[in-house]
């Protein structure tokens, strides 16, 4: 096996060890709704990886389920669930399938009763697939484009959000009362705050009117006098009718990618699993530690898993994960032991088809052959082009899971590693 195959293989194990199949299954055992013989279950699925938590509850609760709906990104729905409708919208930015597919969730959880229950599947990517606006559609959309172009964190992104939505910041809990909301979450930000994750529909906020407008004049943005107003109205601070458990982090991918690393040979070492920065600067600190233990006899993996930003600057094609591999390429050039890839853990990373990006100690001669300039293409946010150019994009299709980011450096301990 090579550095790339040794990669592929990683990137199939971690990815499988942090399907929510299991974890949906074991949250609702362990649940008290086999228990509830009066009240009747309503199940609301939203987020990149609805689709597959929705499949596995209704393997477990098969006719309980009166009625179902699943919320997702576009080419997620894998196949019909029985007794549940499958609506796909837009992300990050949300559209009209955005705003159908709340419209329906509200309708079926309309007039519910004590004894009932919502049962909430949620994952990431929620913010935009699961909307009805309470400003016009083109400003809310206008106004996550502005928040996405300007390097904004994800905990940034949603406490502005939710004070935009009638169903975000726990306003979909208290337009389920006074049925129970039984939430499972598949965490894709940093610290699991129940609060941020899809922009916390079920969930009390912790977040401030005042951090909300601090934010806006933080990074500059343009909104209406009716946002404003929005961003003034405080959100509920506490919820009775929800509880909720979390089936899946960015931690578990760490450990699964360090699992499979050390089947792989290599002996690897979790960095951090709260990556937090620039893309490119993740993406040369990682470089960095490459040319650190260029010399190593052994075999290493370095593992870094969370979420980082983009500032865009110009107008190609790409997405985090693709940048951060894309930088890294610069310090690995000319070293044959090292390789890197970045990879988001739903599958898709940005507005491409790929999930993320390898690359190696050959990828700067690659590219420079093939006339594309490493920094011009960065400063273009290109990456992209430029991966695709030299077999570096990589392509999952949707995983069915959503838990953030990895990205694994590995050094062997000489330039071929196997025998």
């Amino acid at each position: 096996m090579n550095l790339r195959q040794d990669a592929n293989q990683i990137i199939k194990e971690s990815i499988n060890r942090v399907l929510p199949d299991e974890a949906v299954k074991r949250a609702l055992i362990e649940s008290d709704l086999f228990g509830k013989e009066n009240g009747r279950i309503y199940l609301v699925s939203v987020g990149k990886a609805a689709w597959q938590m929705a499949a596995a509850a209704v393997e477990v609760l098969e006719s309980r389920i009166n009625q179902g709906i699943v919320l997702t990104k576009y080419v997620h729905v894998q196949g019909e669930i029985p007794g549940v409708v499958c609506y796909e919208a837009g992300h990050p930015v949300p559209d009209e399938g955005s705003f159908r597919g709340a419209e329906g969730v509200l309708a079926m959880t309309e007039n519910l009763r004590t004894e009932d229950t919502v049962l909430f599947l949620l994952s990431g990517g929620g913010s935009a697939l699961f909307e009805k606006p309470l400003i016009p559609e083109e400003e809310l959309s206008d106004i996550t484009a502005q928040l996405l172009a300007c390097g904004a964190d994800i905990v940034e992104m949603n406490t502005i959000r939710k004070r935009l939505s009638a169903v975000k910041g726990g306003k979909f809990a208290l337009h389920c009362a006074p049925a129970k909301v039984f939430g499972i979450v598949l965490s894709d930000i940093l610290g699991d705050p129940l609060d941020m994750i899809a922009s916390g529909p079920a969930a009390p906020d912790t977040s401030t009117c005042t951090e909300a407008l601090h934010l806006v004049e933080k990074y500059h943005l343009h909104i209406s006098a009716a946002a404003r107003h929005c961003l003034e109205t405080e959100t509920p601070k506490s919820l009775s009718n929800v509880e909720s458990v979390i089936s899946g982090s960015v931690t578990e991918l760490c450990q699964a990618a360090a699992s499979a690393c050390l089947r792989l040979g290599y002996e690897p070492v979790i960095l951090t699993d709260q990556l937090n920065c620039e893309a490119r600067e993740a993406g040369s600190f990682l470089a960095a530690i490459a040319k650190t233990h260029a010399g190593t006899t052994k075999n290493l993996a370095f593992i870094a898993g969370g979420e980082t930003v983009v500032h865009l600057k110009g107008k190609g094609r790409g997405g985090r994960n693709q940048e951060l591999a894309l930088s890294a390429a610069l310090g690995l050039a000319g070293m044959e032991n090292a390789a890197l890839f970045s990879i988001g853990s739903d599958g898709t990373d940005g507005p491409t088809d790929a999930a993320g990006g390898y690359v190696d100690g050959s990828t700067m001669d690659v590219l420079a052959a093939r006339d594309i300039d490493i920094y011009e293409t960065l400063e273009n946010n290109n990456a992209y082009e430029a991966l695709n150019a030299c077999g570096g994009l990589i392509k999952t299709g949707p995983t069915g899971t959503n838990v953030n980011d990895v990205a694994v450096l590995l050094l062997s301990g000489t330039p071929a590693h196997r025998d």
